[in-house]
């Protein structure tokens, strides 16, 4: 049976982006995004929900949007979800589901204080995660509250 496994995403940085480095020395950044649904509900009222999701994104794009992307700008991400779990430090077994970016693009202009645009948007801009084709070898990853998770 065949199998598929992309997402594509178009939304705004909940959090700043925090980068750091795999023991191998290769970057890493995680961040979280915020995408909003609406739509006319049966009894024609507008409605609206919100799906936060986290990121995380390897090799020179993330440098790139470490550099670029704070909270509250809007992202394009494409790229395929990985499913972590993990017991934490107290026994309980805990997961997360994460939306590992291959390739993204800026959306909106250049900006100065983060709210006013300096002119016209530049030309779309799309990033492809070429540090590695494959997924990085297994190993163990520690997650933002200190528990091990495996990669």
């Amino acid at each position: 049976m065949a199998n598929f496994n992309k997402v594509i995403l178009l939304g705004n940085l909940t959090r700043d982006p925090q980068l750091s480095y795999l023991p191998s020395n290769l970057p890493v950044i995680e961040f979280g995004m915020a995408i909003n649904r609406r739509w006319r509900g049966q009894d024609g009222q507008m409605k609206e929900e919100v799906c936060f999701v986290d990121c995380r994104c390897y090799g020179r794009s993330a440098e790139t949007i470490n550099q670029y992307v704070k909270k509250g700008n809007p992202l394009l991400v494409e790229g395929h979800l990985r499913y972590d779990a993990w017991e934490s430090k107290d026994g309980q077994k805990r997961s997360r589901l994460w939306v590992i970016v291959d390739q993204f693009q800026f959306i909106g202009g250049r900006r100065d204080d983060g709210a006013t645009p300096t002119g016209p948007p530049p030309a779309p801009q799309v990033e492809r995660n070429n540090a590695y084709a494959q997924p990085p070898p297994p190993h163990e990853e520690v997650a933002p509250g200190g528990e091990h998770v495996p990669f």
